[in-house]
C-alpha cells in the first residue's frame, strides 16, 4: 500500500510538471519536437528530464504509441526509428533521462545515479502525457541500460495501459571478463564512497561502427554520446548491479508480452575493425539470452545475425527486416510463436 501511495503521489506530480511545460520544436531531431520536465532535486541539486515527441497523422482514431527509454553514453537520436513507429500508427515519445542528452544541466556530472529507480519520475512523466493525449496502449521500449531501467520499471509497480515490452540488448549482466568478480567488491565500495571514479576503458571501436565519419552511417551529438565510454563512480556500479540483480532468481515477474532482440554474436577488443560493424561490441549476447528469457512467462526471443548492440543503428540489411519482424510481433497482439528463439535475417 505505501508502494502505491508513494507512486500516486509521483504521478500526481509529474501531471503538474509535465502540464506546465511547453513544447518547442527539437533542434536535434528534425520534425520532433520537446519540452523540459522538472524533477524533484536529487543529491546533486537541480534535476530535470526531456520528453520528445512526434505524433502519428491517425494516432487519434487508434489511441496507440511507443516510448522509448535509450541507454547508457546515449539520448535520443534513432530518429529513423521513430518515423518507423509513426508510419504504423503508433505516436512515437521518446525519454531523455536526467543528466543525460537533452536534459544535462550546466556543472551536472554526467550519467550519474545512486538507484535504478531514480528513473521512474521520468519514465512516469512522459507516460502522464501520453495519457492526457489519449494514448491508452503504449509499448514500451528500452535499449541497454535503457532496456534494464524498463525492466526494472516493469518489474515495479508499471501504468496498466503499457500493454508490451520491447528490449533492444538489455545491459542485463555485466561483460568484464576476468574483471567480472570485482564487481560485488565495487559495489559494496560504492554504497559508502559512491563519488570514486571507475574508469569504462579507451576503446572508441564501438564508437567507430557508429558514426559517418569513420566506418558508419550516422550522424550524432558527440558531446551528448561521447566517442569513448567516459568514466562513471562506484554509486553507477552499484545502482546498475543491485538492478540487474533483482531482476534474477525468480524475482522478476513481468507480466505484459517481451520481445527481446540481440545480435547473433558478440566482438571484443579497442581498435575498430570490420568485425565491429556485424556484432554487438558491448555486451555478451549470450547473457542477454540467459537472463531476458526469465524476464517473464512471455518472452519471444529474436538473434538478429549481423546486428550492432543498438540493433536499429544495424546496417539496412539488417534493420529493415528487423522492423518488420517488430510489426509483426505487434500486430499478432504479441503472441509467441512455437519455437522460442527467432532469428532475423
Amino acid at each position: 500500500m505505501k508502494h502505491r501511495l508513494c507512486t500516486i503521489a509521483i504521478l500526481i506530480l509529474s501531471w503538474i510538471s509535465v502540464w506546465g511545460q511547453t513544447w518547442v520544436p527539437d533542434t536535434l531531431c528534425a520534425g520532433y519536437e520537446m519540452r523540459h520536465v522538472d524533477q524533484p532535486d536529487d543529491y546533486a541539486g537541480r534535476v530535470i528530464s526531456t520528453i520528445i515527441r512526434k505524433m502519428a497523422p491517425d494516432s487519434c482514431s487508434n489511441g496507440r504509441g511507443v516510448l522509448y527509454v535509450h541507454g547508457f553514453n546515449d539520448y535520443f537520436f534513432q530518429s529513423e526509428m521513430g518515423d518507423e513507429f509513426i508510419s504504423h500508427g503508433y505516436d512515437f515519445y521518446a525519454v531523455d533521462l536526467r543528466k543525460y542528452g537533452r536534459s544535462i544541466l550546466p556543472g551536472q556530472k554526467m550519467f550519474q545515479v545512486r538507484s535504478i529507480d531514480e528513473y521512474f519520475p521520468d519514465i512516469d512523466s512522459a507516460l502522464v502525457d501520453m495519457g492526457r493525449n489519449g494514448i491508452t496502449e503504449i509499448v514500451l521500449m528500452g535499449h541497454s541500460t535503457g532496456g534494464l531501467i524498463t525492466s526494472c520499471y516493469m518489474n515495479a509497480a508499471p501504468d496498466p495501459n503499457i500493454r508490451a515490452l520491447i528490449l533492444n540488448s538489455p545491459f542485463l549482466d555485466w561483460n568484464l571478463g576476468k574483471m567480472e568478480p570485482l564487481v560485488g567488491l565495487v559495489s559494496a565500495w560504492g554504497k559508502l564512497f559512491p563519488s570514486t571514479r571507475i574508469s569504462q576503458g579507451e576503446s572508441t571501436a564501438y564508437a567507430y561502427s557508429l558514426l559517418k565519419q569513420y566506418h558508419g552511417e550516422w550522424t550524432y551529438d558527440t558531446c551528448l554520446k561521447l566517442t569513448k565510454s567516459p568514466d562513471v563512480d562506484a554509486g553507477w556500479v552499484r545502482a546498475i548491479n543491485l538492478a540487474q540483480k533483482s531482476l534474477r532468481d525468480g524475482r522478476s515477474h513481468i507480466d505484459v508480452p517481451i520481445l527481446l532482440m540481440y545480435s547473433d554474436k558478440s566482438v571484443e577488443g579497442d581498435s575498430w575493425s570490420e568485425a565491429f560493424n556485424h556484432a554487438d561490441a558491448v555486451l555478451d549476447v549470450k547473457d542477454i539470452r540467459k537472463y531476458g528469457s526469465k524476464l517473464g512467462p512471455d518472452v519471444t526471443l529474436v538473434r538478429v545475425e549481423g546486428g550492432l548492440h543498438d540493433l536499429v543503428l544495424s546496417a539496412p540489411g539488417v534493420r529493415r527486416p528487423l522492423y518488420r519482424y517488430i510489426f509483426s510481433w505487434l500486430n499478432s497482439h504479441m503472441d509467441k510463436p512455437s519455437g522460442g528463439e527467432m532469428f532475423a535475417k
